[in-house]
């Protein structure tokens, strides 16, 4: 399946518009990466565990949204965004959604 950021795929033509799909996760902190951020707030730098945290959440959000289009038989998604948001505290929730469109041939 086709995925992007863009409002158009090149060469293809939307045909059709089905509906907007989405997928979510919603993630809670590690008390060892907790540990560990702390100590780099102290000296400065990534934070490789928290990083490594948003992009597998934003991987599932991904295949969530993925499947729903699936269901729909979409060819592509098209205007993929992301947005976050805080759940509780220790908590955020990662969010895809984007419009699930046919394709010409």
């Amino acid at each position: 399946m086709i995925y992007t950021t863009t409002q158009t795929v090149p060469n293809r033509e939307i045909t059709e518009i089905l509906e907007v799909v989405s997928g979510n996760v919603v993630q809670s902190k590690h008390v060892g990466r907790d540990i560990m951020a702390g100590l780099k707030g102290i000296v400065g730098g990534e934070l490789k565990g928290y990083t490594e945290m948003l992009t597998e959440a934003r991987s599932v959000a991904i295949k969530r949204l993925l499947s729903k289009a699936q269901e729909l038989r979409a060819d592509a998604v098209v205007g993929i965004r992301f947005t976050t948001s805080s759940i509780t505290e220790g908590s955020s929730e990662i969010l895809a959604f984007g419009t699930a469109v046919k394709l010409s041939r």
